[in-house]
């Protein structure tokens, strides 16, 4: 079985779990009695959302912005729902570019495998955290995110090299930062861009990155999510919302849309997330100042 093969099945067996565990708890108990069809409005979430992850700016900074603006979801649930309401759509997302983007299977193997460990300690962690110490997490995170769309839009990012692979310290420095954005993803951090820098700076193709940082989060997702579900930290309804949403518009950002002005696109999202950033410290400090 080559490689690619069994990462597929890997994929298959994770994506199959998770569905698993997702619908046990929907089915009984009371995610069941909060369980609701999601509106079309909370439905569009998820497919412009996933639209553009699969483009490469991510999802989670313009979800969580999106939740934010249009308080549908208490603050410390918001980490919870984006990991388990884009995991499909994620899943569907590593199939397609580990299929058509090369990258060096070593590689490609170690970085998923720090990025899951790294999940599913940081999700235990954040889903034991209370809504202001996950509001003030949630702030700092989207400030990162502003910040890293703004050093693409300036031309800021390395262009790194022509390699499809890593080796020696370099390959060991990849693996643990992967490990840390695997933990920083559960908390609302996009592993997309940060993961581009990191292999762009190590000499690799930033094309490689697709298939590295899609294949991390895929692994890594179900294994998050699962622990989210367990603690009953998420909206079942718009989690369901953004999977519906998400899953037909990885298939036509993928294979149908060939263009886009995303530069344009980033500053609109910079504006967005650095609101939202605000307005979710700015909810910690009420909750400081409160008596």
């Amino acid at each position: 079985m080559s490689l690619k093969s069994a990462l597929f099945v890997a994929l298959g067996l994770f994506g199959i779990g998770f569905v698993y565990v997702w619908a046990q708890s929907l089915l009984s108990g009371k995610d069941f009695s909060r369980l609701s069809m999601p509106t079309l409005a909370e439905t569009a979430i998820g497919f412009v959302t996933d639209f553009f992850d699969t483009l490469g700016i991510g999802s989670f900074a313009t979800t969580t912005a999106l939740f934010k603006i249009s308080k549908l979801v208490r603050d410390e649930n918001i980490p919870g729902t984006l990991n388990v309401g884009h995991t499909i759509p994620t899943l569907l997302e590593a199939l397609i570019f580990i299929a058509i983007v090369s990258a060096g299977g070593k590689t490609l193997v170690l970085m998923i495998a720090a990025a899951i460990i790294g999940a599913w300690l940081g999700s235990g962690i954040v889903a034991s955290l209370s809504r202001r110490k996950i509001q003030i997490g949630m702030g700092i995170a989207l400030f990162v995110a502003a910040g890293i769309f703004l050093a693409s839009n300036l031309g800021l990012f390395p262009a790194g090299g022509v390699s499809e692979s890593l080796w020696g310290l370099k390959l060991l420095i990849a693996v643990l930062g992967n490990f840390i954005l695997g933990a920083l993803m559960t908390l609302g951090i996009g592993l997309y861009a940060p993961c581009m820098i990191l292999v762009s700076l190590l000499g690799m193709n930033p094309k490689a990155a697709f298939p590295i940082m899609m294949g991390s989060c895929a692994f890594l997702m179900p294994v998050a999510a699962a622990r989210f579900i367990k603690e009953k930290k998420y909206e079942p309804r718009l989690a369901l919302g953004l999977s519906l949403g998400g899953t037909p518009a990885v298939l036509i950002a993928a294979y149908l849309v060939k263009s886009l002005p995303l530069t344009l696109i980033r500053w609109l999202v910079i504006l967005v997330v650095v609101y939202t950033a605000v307005a979710m410290l700015k909810s910690a400090a009420k909750k400081t100042n409160s008596p």
